[in-house]
């Protein structure tokens, strides 16, 4: 062992508390499967970091050495989460009343992306996102199994990003996308179609400046007869669905969307502790105690406990000689690393805390409608499987997923709306978490 990583085992070793030693390979055996509008901060995100593995825990930790982002423990046992070393029971046994299996395809054979539910009985789905064919938006009876298609999704010349960020409400379909034609500005053209069909319609265009500094645009939401966004870097906007200039609302300047009316703020490991009603000027400040991580909701925060040690990173040289640089740019000298004592999720006033350390190793994950974790872990015979945890009720379902021919095992987004979509075998699985009671 070198001295580098002698230091992050002992630095890691409180974040494994007691859990056994990680199965080889299971940082690389589990990925996570992204809806089309999450998955570019994730890949910017891992294209930043740098994997490390001590003490039973995977850590990604920021080459820029930001704080690391521990991995969930993936056979812990003992109190303060779900049963973490057997397989639960199928999902659709647990919650029959949420569970949805239809073809993994179209009838007329065209792979499909789920995108939300647009009411109990229908989904709407996304074709031509990975063939570099047409897209189209289209809605999916659940019980029928008869699609049909919405609108055809506008070509522009010079887009980057088809159809990003989808949301709808009262009747309406809304997306973006990303556009720089010649000699002009990028910008974030949003645009609009009926739920019920019809010709898309462009909203507005937004103007963005540096995307890889400043970000796009995120949180689109369609808020009665406007749509509303914030900027990645904060600061909220409404538009007409009419057409119009975006405008700024009011006292929402650093915010970014949580869920209309309520915006919040990105500070440091806090997310959206605080947060604001901008149609009824409601403010409210989360209980978070020092040491803690923590990404809040309307009603809940979870996160993490835990302290930082700050460790030195020996420079490293090729068999020439020559340092090894990072990007090519130097290396840093030194590494935060951040040892997880406590896992948590609690009411915003600091109520009706759980304790949930084996789950929650990293303060910034989402919770499906504040209550619903998902977690990869370890059974017998060390298989892997993925599960998803209730954190009200304590119940844990087995998802179904597994390795997919050695090459790892896909995650499902694990986004905080009441949708959860993917795909086992030839089968697309539908989980409408709003139906669990």
């Amino acid at each position: 062992m070198t001295d580098l990583e002698d230091k992050l085992s002992r630095a890691l070793s409180g974040a494994a508390l007691d859990a056994p030693q990680a199965p080889a390979g299971l940082l690389a055996a589990v990925k996570t499967r992204h809806r089309r509008r999450r998955a570019r901060s994730a890949a910017l995100t891992a294209a930043a970091a740098v994997v490390l593995v001590a003490g039973g825990v995977g850590v990604v930790v920021n080459t820029l050495g930001v704080a690391a982002e521990p991995r969930p423990a993936v056979s812990a046992t003992g109190e303060g989460g779900p049963p973490l070393d057997k397989v639960p029971p199928p999902v659709e046994k647990v919650w029959p009343q949420a569970v949805h299996k239809i073809p993994a395809k179209l009838p007329d054979g065209r792979k499909y992306y789920p995108q939300l539910l647009l009411d109990d009985r229908t989904l709407l789905v996304m074709t031509g996102v990975s063939d570099g064919k047409r897209q189209y938006l289209w809605s999916y009876e659940l019980s029928t199994g008869r699609p049909k298609r919405i609108a055809e999704i506008p070509s522009t010349k010079g887009s980057a990003i088809f159809a990003d960020d989808v949301a709808a409400g009262g009747g309406h379909i809304v997306w973006w996308a990303s556009v720089k034609e010649k000699g002009g500005p990028r910008v974030a053209r949003i645009w609009t179609v009926p739920a019920t069909g019809g010709r898309p319609r462009r909203v507005t265009d937004v103007p963005l400046g540096n995307v890889m500094k400043e970000g796009h645009i995120q949180g689109l939401s369609v808020t009665g007869s406007d749509v509303a966004f914030s900027y990645e870097k904060g600061g909220v906007y409404r538009v007409p669905l009419s057409g119009g200039s975006p405008q700024p609302v009011k006292g929402a300047e650093r915010h970014h969307i949580l869920s209309w009316p309520w915006v919040g703020l990105h500070q440091g490991k806090s997310i959206f502790r605080e947060m604001l009603n901008v149609e009824t000027g409601a403010r409210n400040v989360a209980v978070v105690k020092t040491g803690e991580e923590v990404r809040c909701g309307v009603e809940r925060c979870w996160g993490t406990l835990g302290r930082y040690e700050t460790v030195k990173v020996p420079e490293r040289r090729d068999r020439s000689g020559k340092v090894i640089t990072c990007g090519g740019r130097k290396c840093p000298k030194t590494l935060q690393t951040r040892t997880v004592l406590r896992g948590f999720v609690r009411d915003r006033d600091g109520s009706h805390e759980r304790e949930m350390t084996k789950l929650l190793r990293d303060g910034g994950v989402e919770a499906g409608l504040e209550r619903f974790f998902q977690v990869a872990s370890v059974g017998p015979g060390e298989q892997f499987y993925a599960a998803l945890y209730d954190a009200d009720t304590g119940k844990s379902a087995d998802l179904g997923i597994r390795p997919e021919d050695g090459r790892g095992m896909a995650m499902p987004d694990s986004g905080s709306d009441r949708l959860l979509a993917y795909e086992v075998g030839d089968k697309m699985y539908v989980l409408d978490l709003a139906a669990i009671k």
